[in-house]
């Protein structure tokens, strides 16, 4: 087979398959008897990243596998194309998911002590039921609370291939009680994925904290789920 029809045949199916994909996946695009080595598919995804170079769309590698994207910086003019399918996340649930990304595996009286203030049940729920957060154990004291980390689908939504690739923690002191201070990194953020537009949230705006006095539980638009408003929001905890 030709490089030239292995790079379309890959091409073709990560822009079908709205989903990343991994080089064991796309091996089975082939037939035995014309099935390329993982090392010539790497090649081709290789080519096809250099391809994309300068353009709208760009290659990335996530968690999950492979897959096409829109640019990021490109990101807030695409979601124009579904204005009607645009969420919102809270403050509140990105600041709690930022923690868990961060400071992982971690139970929900920590996150209550780093952000002084009740977390609402309602958030945890949403990030469990769209898979981005899980009870990865429990911790040995007394009533056994979980303890909360990320799941490879938050890894996706968030463009990530790892957890490496978050921005890195500036700073963790104690001052009382724990107070995050998040660098923004330049490279942070997610982008659509093409074909099927990931982080294009249908459902209804993410769920609050049980607000304390004086508390300013503001709204942060999170569309195509921007890993830099995470960030920000984990940032905030030290405003």
């Amino acid at each position: 087979m030709s490089e030239t029809r292995l790079r379309n045949v890959i091409e073709a199916a990560l822009l079908a398959a709205g989903a990343p994909l991994p080089v064991a996946e796309l091996l089975r695009l082939f037939e035995d008897q014309d099935r390329p080595s993982a090392q010539a598919v790497r090649a081709a995804l290789a080519a096809l990243a250099g391809e994309y170079a300068g353009r709208g769309i760009e290659l990335r590698e996530t968690a999950s596998g492979f897959r096409i994207q829109v640019r990021r910086e490109l990101a807030a003019h695409i979601s124009r194309l579904w204005p009607e399918r645009a969420t919102r996340y809270s403050r509140a649930l990105l600041e709690t998911l930022a923690l868990i990304a961060y400071r992982q595996p971690i139970t929900r009286a920590e996150i209550e002590s780093v952000r002084g203030i009740v977390v609402n049940p309602n958030i945890i729920r949403t990030m469990i039921e769209r898979n981005w957060v899980r009870v990865v154990a429990h911790r040995d004291v007394p009533g056994h609370p979980e303890l909360l980390g990320t799941t490879r689908e938050f890894l996706d939504y968030f463009g990530l291939k790892s957890l490496d690739e978050l921005p890195p923690l500036a700073e963790l002191k104690a001052l009382g009680e724990v107070n995050l201070e998040l660098a923004l990194g330049a490279e942070a953020g997610p982008a659509f994925a093409a074909g099927d537009v990931a982080g294009m949230g249908d459902g209804p705006a993410a769920p609050e904290d049980t607000p304390a006095e004086g508390s300013d539980e503001d709204e942060l638009s999170a569309e195509g789920g921007a890993s830099a408003e995470l960030v920000a929001a984990a940032r905030g905890l030290d405003d």
